[in-house]
C-alpha cells in the first residue's frame, strides 16, 4: 500500500516536470520531419506520463475552483460552451448526409451514373457512386462522435433512473460527482489509450502497439514511414477510413471534458443548493409553447 502511494505521489510530481519539459522542448515531439520526434509523440500520446500530466492540470484547476467558486463556474461555462459549439456545428453533418444520400439515389437511379462530380468553390471532386454511398457512414460518425457531449449538456442523453430519480437534490449531485469521476473518466481513459495506438497502427509502418516500450519504439523509428490507410470496404469505396479512428479519439476527448465539467457543475450545485441548479446552462429551445418536447429532440 505504501509503495502504491509512493508511486502515485512520484507520478503526480513527475507530471508537472513532463509538462514543463514538453513546453520547453517542443521540437522533441512536434518536429515530425524527425522520425524520432514522431515516435515520441506516438508513445507519449497514449502513455501513463500523459495521463498524469492531464491529471495534474485537473488537480490545479480543481483546487483553484475550490478556493474561488467563480473560477469553477467560469470553467463550467467555457467547457460547456466548447461542447455546445462543437456539437452545434457537427449536427449540420446530418443535413449533409441527407443531401448526399438524396444525390446518390437520384443520380444513380434516374441517370444511371457510375461517377458523381461535385465542385464546390471550383474544387472538383469526382468519385464513384460507391464512394459517395460509403461516405455516408463518415457523416453519421461525425454526428455520433462530435455531438455526444453536446447531447449530454442538452439533457438529450439516455439514462435509466431506477435508483437516482427518488433521491433528494444533494444526494443526486453526489451520485453525479461519483459517476463522473469513477465511471465516465476511467472508461474514457482506457478507450483513449487503446484507440490512440489503433489509429497509429493504420498511419505508419512498422506497426506500434500499447505494449511497446519507448526504447523498442525508438529502434523502430529508424525504419518508420507513413502508410496511411486508404482501403475501403469495396475496391472503389470510401478510402479515408483513418478518419473514423480520429473521430474515436475526438469522441473520447469530448467525453473526458464533459465528465470533468459535469463533476464541477455537480459539486457547485451540491454546495450552493437547489437555487444553483441549471445556472449558466445553455440549452437549445424549440420556442415558446414547445417546452414539453425539449430534451427529447
Amino acid at each position: 500500500m505504501l509503495d502504491a502511494l509512493a508511486w502515485l505521489a512520484t507520478q503526480i510530481g513527475l507530471g508537472f516536470y513532463h509538462i514543463g519539459y514538453a513546453i520547453t522542448h517542443p521540437a522533441l515531439w512536434l518536429d515530425w520531419s524527425d522520425k524520432e520526434a514522431l515516435i515520441r509523440f506516438i508513445y507519449y500520446g497514449g502513455s501513463v506520463e500523459l495521463f498524469f500530466a492531464v491529471f495534474d492540470i485537473f488537480l490545479v484547476v480543481t483546487i483553484a475552483g475550490l478556493i474561488w467558486r467563480k473560477f469553477m463556474w467560469g470553467c463550467v461555462r467555457v467547457f460547456e460552451g466548447i461542447s455546445n459549439g462543437i456539437g452545434r456545428i457537427a449536427a449540420w453533418a446530418g443535413l449533409i448526409m441527407v443531401a448526399q444520400q438524396t444525390m446518390v439515389v437520384f443520380l444513380q437511379s434516374i441517370f444511371r451514373l457510375g461517377e458523381i462530380s461535385v465542385a464546390p468553390l471550383g474544387l472538383g471532386l469526382t468519385y464513384s457512386v460507391g464512394w459517395w454511398s460509403e461516405g455516408l457512414k463518415f457523416w453519421n460518425a461525425v454526428v455520433v462522435a462530435l455531438c455526444v457531449a453536446y447531447a449530454f449538456v442538452q439533457g438529450s442523453h439516455v439514462r435509466v433512473d431506477l435508483v437516482y430519480a427518488p433521491l433528494k437534490f444533494r444526494a443526486k449531485r453526489a451520485v453525479d460527482m461519483f459517476g463522473a469521476i469513477f465511471l465516465m473518466i476511467p472508461a474514457a481513459v482506457l478507450t483513449w489509450m487503446y484507440s490512440w495506438f489503433f489509429l497509429w497502427r493504420h498511419l505508419i509502418t512498422p506497426k506500434v502497439s500499447a505494449s511497446d516500450q519507448l526504447d523498442l519504439m525508438m529502434r523502430k523509428s529508424k525504419i518508420v514511414k507513413w502508410n496511411v490507410e486508404t482501403v475501403g470496404f469495396s475496391p472503389d469505396g470510401f478510402n479515408a477510413y483513418f478518419m473514423f479512428k480520429i473521430l474515436i479519439l475526438a469522441f473520447v476527448a469530448l467525453v473526458i471534458l464533459q465528465a470533468i465539467t459535469f463533476f464541477y457543475r455537480s459539486y457547485l450545485e451540491l454546495v450552493e443548493g437547489p437555487a444553483s441548479e441549471g445556472r449558466y446552462l445553455d440549452r437549445d429551445t424549440l420556442g415558446e409553447g414547445e417546452e414539453a418536447y425539449e430534451g427529447t429532440h
